[in-house]
């Protein structure tokens, strides 16, 4: 069995709204509470942490999964939506939307379209962070395919 360790520092030298820094061998950035939950918006935070984790791990997996199964494409975009709840003055991460965009080459045929929406389905439930969140937050995927 491998085994892959990622570290992080963090650093918060002050209170509630003050601001911090995080930093990993690829990132490096000031962090502190999004102006949404009356923070001061400086830098990211963990809300845009997590859905930048299940977005990025969800694209990478459907592009991996697109290239074994030698489906050829033009374009892979997307754009991705987190819901976080507030009740009771309780902060929930509520749900993920992921609207993904593939466009097939012009040729691509209806079976490349039927797969295309099949490796975008498979590719959510196979993402790690999909996974590690399985239970707690809900995705959501809002499959758009397309050809050029």
């Amino acid at each position: 069995m491998a085994e892959h360790h990622f570290h992080l520092k963090a650093h918060w030298p002050g209170l509630r709204n003050d601001v911090g820094t995080i930093e990993a061998e690829h990132l490096k950035t000031k962090i502190s509470i999004p102006k949404e939950m009356d923070g001061p918006g400086i830098g990211t935070n963990p809300d845009e942490m997590l859905l930048g984790a299940a977005a990025t791990c969800y694209i990478i997996t459907l592009a991996a999964m697109m290239e074994r199964s030698k489906l050829e494409k033009d374009e892979l975009t997307m754009e991705s939506e987190a819901i976080v709840d507030v009740t009771n003055g309780v902060f929930t991460y509520k749900k993920i939307i992921h609207r993904p965009e593939i466009v097939l080459k012009p040729n691509a045929s209806v079976q490349d379209k039927q797969m295309a929406q099949k490796l975008a389905e498979k590719a959510e439930k196979s993402c790690m962070i999909s996974r590690a969140i399985q239970g707690n937050v809900e995705i959501q995927l809002e499959v758009r395919i397309k050809t050029t």
